[in-house]
């Protein structure tokens, strides 16, 4: 690790309660002092004329799309309380201190089964509590169109009925929920209604609803799409299509893999030109493969592909499914797409995913002190990082990461 990184700099481990730090804001570029007091964000105040040019300070990351990561998949089973463990740890090394774990369509008994198994691993640990912020239900209430219903499995869709709503928020108790569905299907706006009303976040996502069904889905609460240009045909109506159809909502957000797999460099920029920035939502969309090397590994009941590339697919297909991205890798990624500097894309992956969540802004006061210090090197790249969490002090890492 650099000196800086290594020297005290004033910094006491998170899990001694309280410390301080001082480096440059990544959003207001100020040098600052940061203050935490029993795990908790205390304060930011100007650290006058310390110097601080190639050490920064930011929120850690936030991921609203986990499928699984560091070869654990969530889909299991027999997913054990150290695996999961090893995933958060393994999350926390890339940056990322709080997500919302992710499952993806199966048989709706079985989606149920999951996540009361899920819940109960993370009441055996408050390391789990702290990072595991809520659950990412992504179908089984999604199109089965092709293209549409992407890696999910046709045959297990189902229709969003006001009891299925009703179960999927008794089984997460007070737990926060974002649900993703397609509303196009029958009763499929009045479970966005019903849904909101019981507490949850709704995204319309794997859809390839009319423009109409997504407005009045929106009148009803859903509050976004989930990762757009993903989970819909590689061919589509120029005239009329699913891509069109969002772009033309207004007050909605948005999320995205800033890969540069799942959404091309053009279509990328121009989302941020179309798109108000505080409304774009980055999110991995991570499995298992995500953190590991190359290889095959699992997603439920799919065996995938992913060689050096860090492209998830079905073995003989191009169908994209999940993603291998790090948490950590996203602004960068996001940055060299857009041309511009990876502190311009940091809030994407912090305070927009705090909105769409309805959880508070992660850089204020009274929040958990969770947050990154960056190093960078003369081409003001992200060379090594530390990472900061609520409870769990200090973790380094290390690698030049290109845009």
């Amino acid at each position: 690790m650099s000196a800086k990184l290594q020297e005290e700099n004033g910094i006491h481990s998170a899990s001694q309660g309280s410390g301080d730090v001082i480096a440059r804001d990544v959003f207001t570029g100020r040098t600052i002092r940061l203050k935490w007091e029993q795990g908790m964000l205390a304060g930011f105040e100007p650290a006058g004329e310390r110097d601080a040019r190639d050490l920064w300070v930011a929120p850690a990351l936030i991921d609203l799309q986990v499928n699984g990561y560091g070869g654990i998949d969530f889909q299991r089973d027999s997913l054990g309380l150290e695996e999961l463990l090893s995933a958060v740890r393994q999350l926390r090394l890339s940056g990322c201190c709080r997500f919302f774990l992710t499952l993806i369509t199966t048989e709706w008994e079985v989606l149920l089964k999951r996540l009361a198994h899920l819940r109960c691993l993370r009441s055996q640990s408050l390391e789990l509590e702290r990072a595991v912020v809520g659950w990412h239900v992504e179908g089984p209430f999604l199109s089965a169109e092709p293209g549409y219903h992407g890696a999910h499995r046709r045959d297990r869709m189902l229709d969003p009925t006001p009891s299925r709503i009703s179960e999927l928020r008794k089984a997460a108790g007070e737990d926060r929920v974002i649900l993703t569905l397609a509303p196009e299907r029958p009763g499929g706006v009045e479970a966005v209604a019903l849904a909101d009303s019981l507490g949850m976040r709704v995204c319309v996502g794997h859809s390839n609803a009319p423009s109409e069904v997504l407005r009045r889905a929106r009148e009803m609460g859903a509050v976004g799409f989930t990762h757009l240009s993903n989970g819909c045909p590689s061919e589509l109506n120029r005239h009329d299509n699913i891509l069109w159809r969002v772009l033309e909502m207004e007050d909605w957000m948005i999320t995205v893999i800033p890969d540069q797999i799942h959404v091309s460099p053009a279509l990328f920029r121009l989302l941020h030109r179309l798109v108000r920035r505080e409304d774009l939502v980055y999110v991995t969309d991570a499995m298992s493969a995500a953190g590991a090397p190359p290889g095959t590994y699992g997603l439920g009941d799919l065996e995938l592909e992913v060689g050096p590339d860090q492209v998830v697919r079905r073995p003989g297909s191009t169908q994209f499914a999940g993603s291998a991205l790090r948490p950590i890798e996203a602004p960068p990624r996001a940055a060299g797409m857009l041309r511009c500097h990876w502190r311009q894309t940091w809030g994407s992956m912090t305070q927009t995913p705090c909105r769409l969540a309805g959880l508070p802004d992660p850089w204020t006061p009274g929040q958990p002190a969770n947050f990154i210090l960056l190093s960078v090197d003369a081409q003001n790249q992200i060379q090594e990082w530390r990472t900061f969490c609520e409870g769990a002090g200090g973790e380094s890492s290390s690698v030049t990461l290109t845009s």
